[in-house]
Order: structure tokens, then C-alpha cells, then sequence
């Protein structure tokens, strides 16, 4: 039987969206990752095209395709979430400063285990193939948080976000160094970051402007279609663009504090509303599928014996250690002594597939085994889940404890006043 054929396909897919929204629920109750779960279905779904002895077809520019559009999806949905304010400043920033020291000094320490490890291994190459393993996964952080209370979930958001910029910004500074011509250094770096900031903003702006305008209803696939152009074409000319999707999500989210003075006379508030909550509700839907597509897709890619490998247990283990570490000193730095579960919430997962299949040829290593990869992603995964569900339990413990100790009440009765 044909697996691939145009009937099947339509069952398979309309399956795997229904199953995956049923994973939603089940990680509601668990706190079991729904995207493990994905990747375990994509296992099973690989073991079945083989006993169908369907050919197996390469998934590879499949998974690019998807992780590049889930990419933008997921940071646009949480863009979209982000509520500038007075009091929001100090975390924002205590975010940023924690997720830009946890990237690079995981990368430091990867580095270091990949080079002692892996004798093909230069430093240049090191720090490329630690870097995509440094930076947390959004796509795994975002859905999963949301039992914990406000100022957690809004630091996970935050940081989550800040890492997946700053990660990838970092990696293709690093690839970049590779080629002199291309390389402009850490001052070119800086302009070029400036100049993404600014034509975001001035995109960002026109793009509110035009759509209020346009009466047509059929007009959020264009204005995402807009974005996902201004993306390519930002990646084409070697600039940061996921900053112009962040930029632009805040700015629609934020109309009223970017809209102020004079500029305030060409909003019409109401129109834009509307498309910013239609954008907020179509964005959520498509990240949800594509991440449901790109992590079923990477679990059939997966070689599974690589897991079984003694060197690749090793290595991987002692870089998650390594990484957990770190984060307890930082987190114990910034936040305080309150960081459960927020130590074992690091995830790895779709922008680390994702570089990872960028890397570029002149650095590959063959002797690299791509299971550390996966190991990694499961073991953070599993890991996270047993910090949301050591959480969920100690607040349902002190919750009980509370109502048990609930504080009586009684009737009072107003004192007689004699004459």
C-alpha cells in the first residue's frame, strides 16, 4: 500500500492535526511536552511507512520549510502577547540579560565538551555546532507554561523569545566569520542590527497603515504572506529578520504607546484592533499546525540507535549537566531564590533542528553523531516535564494545606448602648 497517495495523505495529515490537538490535552493534564509526544507519533509513523515498504521520501527540505515557518509563527504569536508597560520594563530586561548570559556561556561549555570529546572537532567548528544546542526552544516554553502564575509565565515568554533571536543572530555571526568577505565584524554586526531595528519599525508602521485601509475581508494570509516576504528577503540581504516579525508583533500589540503625538491622527484604532485580533487568533492556529508538522516530521527522521551510543550518552549528558548548572547560577543571580520550576524549564527543540541542518558544509564533522541532537531535545523535554509536574504538585499541596487551615468565620453581633 501506498502510503504517499493523494487520499491517504489526506487522511494522514486531517489524523495527525486531530491527534495533535488531542496531545494538547493530555499535556494540559500531564505536563508532558505535547511536542514529545509529537515526536514520539513521528516514530511510530517511521516505523510504519517501513513495514508498508512505502519508499521512504527525504524529509529534509520539508523540515527546513516547516521549522522556518513555525520560526516565525511561534514568535509572532508571542510578540503578539507582549503588553508594554512601566512595570514590564525591569522584566523584560532581567529576561533579556539572563537569556543572552545562558546562551553564550551554554555555548562556551558545549563548546569546550564538543573540542575535548570529538578529536575532528577545531574551536571554530565547536562553537557552531554548540551554538544551535544553547538555545531555548519558544516552540516547546510557550505552550507548556501556561499553569504557572503571571510573572513565570511572562519570564519564560520573554526569555524563551530573546533566546531564539539572540541564538540565531549568534550563529550566522559565527558561520559568517567563516568567509572573510562576508565577515564584517562585531562593529558591521552592530549596524547591521541597527539597520534591521530600523526598517522595522518603518515596515512595521506601514504595514498598520495600509491594511486598516484595505476593505476587502480576505486580507490576513496577505498581511502574513507581507511578513514572511519581508522575512526572506531580510534573510537574503544578511540581516536579523526574526527582529523585524518581534518588532512588528509589539507594534500592533503596542498601538497606542508606538501611535502617539501627531501620528496619532492616522490610526484608526478600532480598524487596526481588529486586524490585531484576528492576526492573534489565525497566528496561534498556523503555529500550532506547523509545529505539529515539523515535529511528527523530525521524529520520522530520527535514527534511534544513535541514542544507544556510549560516546553519545556521555557527551550529551554532561552537556545537559552543564547547562543546568549554569542556569541555577543565573537564575539564583537574577531572580532569587523562587526558580523552581523555572531551572528546569530549557528546553531545546525546533530552532536547534533547525541550525542545525544550516551548518555549513566547510564545517561539518562527520564524526559528529546526530543522536546527541536528539538526546539532548528529549532529555531537556523530559526534564522540564518533571519540574512542571514537581510544581504542579507542590501548589495542589499547599492549596489543600491552605483550605485545610481555612480561616473560620462567625456572626458578630453589635453592642447595646444603655442610657
Amino acid at each position: 500500500m501506498d502510503v504517499f497517495s493523494s487520499y491517504n495523505l489526506i487522511i494522514e495529515v486531517s489524523a495527525i492535526i486531530i491527534i495533535s490537538f488531542l496531545f494538547l490535552s493530555i499535556s494540559r493534564k500531564t505536563n508532558i511536552p505535547s511536542v514529545l509526544l509529537l515526536i514520539i507519533l513521528g516514530l511510530g509513523l517511521q516505523y510504519a511507512i517501513k513495514y508498508s515498504e512505502s519508499k521512504l521520501i527525504d524529509f529534509r527540505p520539508i523540515l527546513e520549510i516547516l521549522g522556518i515557518i513555525g520560526l516565525i509563527m511561534i514568535v509572532l504569536e508571542a510578540a503578539l502577547e507582549l503588553e508594554l508597560k512601566k512595570e514590564s520594563i525591569m522584566p523584560i530586561v532581567k529576561s533579556l540579560v539572563v537569556a543572552l548570559i545562558g546562551l553564550v556561556g551554554s555555548a562556551a561549555l558545549a563548546a569546550w565538551i564538543l573540542y575535548d570529546f570529538i578529536p575532528e572537532m577545531t574551536w571554530q567548528s565547536a562553537w557552531i555546532y554548540a551554538t544551535p544546542l544553547s538555545i531555548l526552544s519558544s516552540a516547546i516554553i510557550i505552550p507548556s507554561v501556561n499553569g504557572l502564575n503571571k510573572e513565570k509565565r511572562e519570564f519564560h515568554v520573554y526569555e524563551s523569545t530573546f533566546s531564539d533571536i539572540l541564538g540565531i543572530m549568534m550563529f550566522y555571526f559565527l558561520t559568517a566569520q567563516l568567509d572573510p568577505a562576508e565577515s564584517s565584524g562585531v562593529i558591521g554586526f552592530a549596524g547591521n542590527f541597527v539597520l534591521t531595528v530600523v526598517i522595522s519599525l518603518v515596515a512595521s508602521y506601514a504595514i498598520i497603515l495600509i491594511f486598516q485601509r484595505i476593505k476587502s475581508n480576505v486580507k490576513l494570509f496577505l498581511l502574513i504572506a507581507v511578513l514572511l516576504l519581508l522575512y526572506a528577503v531580510g534573510k537574503q540581504l544578511h540581516l536579523s529578520s526574526l527582529i523585524i516579525i518581534l518588532i512588528f508583533g509589539l507594534v500592533i500589540a503596542n498601538m497606542k504607546l508606538f501611535f502617539k503625538g501627531k501620528l496619532s491622527k492616522f490610526l484608526h484604532y478600532e480598524k487596526a484592533h481588529k486586524i490585531y485580533h484576528e492576526l492573534h487568533t489565525i497566528t496561534a492556529e498556523t503555529a500550532f499546525v506547523v509545529r505539529t508538522f515539523f515535529f511528527v516530521v523530525f521524529g520520522i527522521t530520527i535514527v534511534v540507535s544513535s541514542l544507544f551510543n556510549y560516546e553519545v550518552a556521555l557527551i550529551s549528558s554532561l552537556i545537559m549537566l552543564s547547562i543546568y548548572a549554569l542556569r541555577f547560577v543565573i537564575l539564583r543571580i537574577f531572580v532569587g531564590p523562587d526558580i523552581f520550576p523555572q531551572v528546569f524549564v530549557a528546553p531545546r527543540g525546533l530552532i536547534t533542528v533547525l541550525l542545525f541542518y544550516a551548518i555549513p558544509a566547510q564545517v561539518i564533522i562527520p564524526e559528529f553523531e546526530a543522536g546527541i541532537l536528539l538526546f539532548i531535545i528529549i532529555g531537556t523535554s523530559l526534564i522540564m516535564t518533571g519540574g512542571m509536574i514537581f510544581e504542579k504538585n507542590r501548589s495542589n499541596k499547599a492549596l489543600k494545606q491552605a483550605n485545610k487551615n481555612a480561616v473560620g468565620t462567625g456572626s458578630w453581633t453589635a453592642p447595646k448602648l444603655e442610657d
